[in-house]
């Protein structure tokens, strides 16, 4: 069966990279989470201490930053690599939630994460969830969602998920922290975080996961069907 570009774009905490991942592993599909990417950069500049105002150095660094995911069998996901060296576990720490999203504004750093995510994407088939796939990354995607959740639900979720890796930070901190992304992400220069003209909004407030990917897959499905009896696929295979 011929594969589409699925897009997942969103507020953080609204469940999709965790949708992502179930949607793609249901259809046979590549997941890329580019949040992950964003993280492994804003990872290598703290480690080798670049200042973010320097666009220079960031520039420089970028050029021996590689990023790569790996399948760990025994947890049946995708960990992000940085340079070879898995780095899943630190990367969704909360002082790496302080600073991604500044770094994410970095033009430099856009320019360079979405090259990559448009060569993964390349032949189909792939589940990607960020900011700005179905505006920016893949405007072309046959499939676009837009995730969105009240914010102290999402930061419910949020501590919860810390909670669980032995993080205890207080809800009004993870509250601060979420409104302060958003609004660097909606409204940075590169990139910005905008629901696509074509996109489906989903609000995930009180839904499960289960039900998020449910409703994602059933939207993937019934495009697939719409497209190939418009004839796309043989036009696109031409």
């Amino acid at each position: 069966m011929p594969k589409i570009v699925i897009a997942i774009d969103g507020y953080s905490s609204c469940g999709k990279s965790t949708t992502a991942k179930q949607v793609a592993a249901r259809l046979g599909y590549a997941y890329i989470d580019t949040g992950a990417m964003y993280r492994a950069v804003s990872l290598f500049l703290l480690q080798n201490h670049i200042a973010l105002t320097n666009p220079k150095a960031v520039q420089e660094a970028l050029h021996h930053i590689h990023i790569s995911f790996n399948f760990n069998p025994k947890t049946g996901r995708n960990e992000t690599c940085l340079n070879s060296l898995n780095i899943e576990e630190e990367i969704r720490k909360m002082y790496i939630s302080d600073i991604v999203s500044e770094v994410s504004a970095i033009p430099e750093v856009r320019y360079a994460m979405v090259a990559q995510q448009q060569k993964m994407g390349r032949r189909r088939g792939v589940v990607m969830d960020g900011r700005d796939i179905g505006t920016k990354v893949f405007p072309d995607a046959e499939l676009k969602i837009f995730m969105t959740a009240d914010p102290v639900i999402r930061a419910q979720r949020r501590q919860i998920e810390l909670l669980q890796k032995g993080e205890m930070v207080g809800l009004d901190e993870i509250l601060s922290n979420l409104k302060k992304r958003d609004f660097i992400d909606s409204n940075r220069s590169e990139g910005p975080l905008r629901k696509a003209a074509d996109a489906i909004e989903l609000d995930t407030s009180y839904i499960t996961l289960d039900e998020q990917a449910d409703w994602v897959v059933q939207l993937a499905d019934e495009k697939i069907a719409e497209l190939h009896r418009k004839g796309h696929f043989k036009t696109q295979n031409a």
